[in-house]
This record gives structure tokens, sequence and C-alpha cells, in this order.
């Protein structure tokens, strides 16, 4: 299982996830150009893609949905209340609606758990195949403790790490907007992230990505910093930071019954 984040932050956000059997898009918050030339360095095509899972209908997660509908043909998975919010109108023969669970060609289960957003319908997918697992958790207030045991010890963690509370309370945001994202529907800070995953990370874990970091509240070394010191005695763990205007290198994990999840 690969995952390679294009673009993550407040101004775009997308990543390509792929399978065995299949290779699909979450958010498309990026031009459709960009999407293009980032594919192109992978020696891929828009032909490559099965599949766009929308997490919620905010802007910078859709913001390349018109364009993207005109030069491709696959599915768009969405559920209704995100359906309500986006300003675009999908054909019906591209639409798949999600509730709880998606299967893309059959081996590939995905997981849908509800996210804590100012966004109707926002959601975070558990990506499953073969033994492999991701976490994908963008734009939340909180993580419902519910999820907690669907969630434990996965391979790889995409999750955000939007803000630094000192740097957001002492910076230049009016006061309403200072509360909205630290609300139980705005966004997760650096210290809450960290005690997330100090719980959910397990043996099998192999990577975590730190994803939408605020562009004004937030520093790189901050939020890598604050997951650094709660998983430190978990030095098999590799962190890394997603960023807004270059992707990530590409991250892969694979199982096999002699060496488990490498």
């Amino acid at each position: 299982m690969k995952i390679k984040v294009l673009a993550s932050g407040s101004k775009g956000n997308c990543s390509l996830i792929e399978t065995a059997s299949t290779r699909f898009l979450i958010d498309i918050g990026i031009t459709y150009q960009r999407l293009k030339k980032e594919l192109e360095k992978m020696n891929l095509t828009i032909d490559d893609i099965d599949a766009l899972l929308l997490t919620h209908a905010h802007n910078d997660h859709t913001s390349g949905l018109k364009v993207l509908l005109k030069h491709s043909n696959f599915k768009i998975y969405a559920n209704k209340d995100i359906l309500k919010e986006l300003t675009i109108d999908i054909d019906k023969e591209r639409l798949e609606l999600y509730d709880s669970l998606i299967y893309l060609n059959n081996s590939t289960e995905i997981t849908v758990f509800k996210t804590s957003h100012d966004a109707k319908g926002s959601v975070g997918f558990l990506v499953t195949e073969n033994n492999n697992s991701l976490v994908y958790i963008t734009d939340t207030g909180y993580l419902n403790r519910k999820y907690f045991p669907l969630l434990e010890n996965k391979n790889i963690y995409y999750i955000e790490s939007n803000h630094d509370e000192k740097m957001l309370m002492d910076g230049p945001y009016p006061y309403y907007l200072k509360q909205r994202i630290i609300s139980d529907e705005g966004h997760l800070s650096n210290e809450t992230t960290s005690k997330y995953l100090k719980r959910l990370v397990g043996n099998a874990t192999k990577y975590v990505i730190l994803a939408h970091l605020s562009e004004h509240n937030n520093r790189e070394d901050l939020a890598y910093e604050a997951t650094r010191l709660a998983l430190k005695d978990r030095s098999n763990i590799k962190i890394l930071v997603a960023k807004q205007n270059e992707s990530l290198e590409e991250i892969e994990v694979f199982y096999d019954k002699v060496n488990m999840c490498r």
C-alpha cells in the first residue's frame, strides 16, 4: 500500500492512494494542471486513477473538482450531506454514495467514520487491503473515542496537526476565528494530535504523516517535535510533515507472512 501526499494545508489538499488492486484520490483541492504534473512525475496519467473520495465539501478539499470532472471518467464517492454542500453537479452515473463501507475493485476495503468539523458529512477513512492499513484523518475538532478500537495499531497514519495553540491564541486571527479553530468542530492542535497518536500507534505502525498545518498558526518543527516527544519510545516509526506547495515522498508498506509488515 502506498500514499503520495500531493498537497496538504489550508490552500488545498489532495492525496493519491495505491493498493495492489486500485489507485484513488482523496480530495481534490488542487488544480487539474497541478494534479496532472504530479502524476506525470510518477509516470501516471489521469486514466490510471480509479476513483475520487471526498472527505467533506470545503473549498480547500474540492476546488479542483469541476475541472477534474471534465478530464476524467472515474467514479466520485461522497455521502448525501457532502453532496448537499457542493456547488457542483455530478452526473448520477459517475456518483457513488457511501455510508459506512466502500469497496474498490473488490479487495480494497475502506471503512468510513465520522469526524467533527463544521462541514456537513465530514468523514475520515480507514483503508485496508491484504493486512495493510492506512488511517486518513483531516479537518476535525476531536476524534471520538468510540473509534479508537477501529483505528489502533495501523501501518500508516495521515492525521491533521493543524495549529500550535500558543501561536494561534497570540496570533493575528480575530477572536471568533480562533474560537472556531479550537472548538470541537474546528481543527486538531499539535498537542491533541500527539496525544491521539500516542494512544493509537502500535507495533504495526511504520509511518505518521502530520497534515493540514496552518500557514499562520503552526510551524513544521513544532508539529514534528510534539509528535516526536509523544512517540519517543517508538523509534521504529518515521514521522513526516506534509507540505502545502510540494508533494511528499511516496510512503509504502507491504505485508508478507515471513516478514510481517515492512
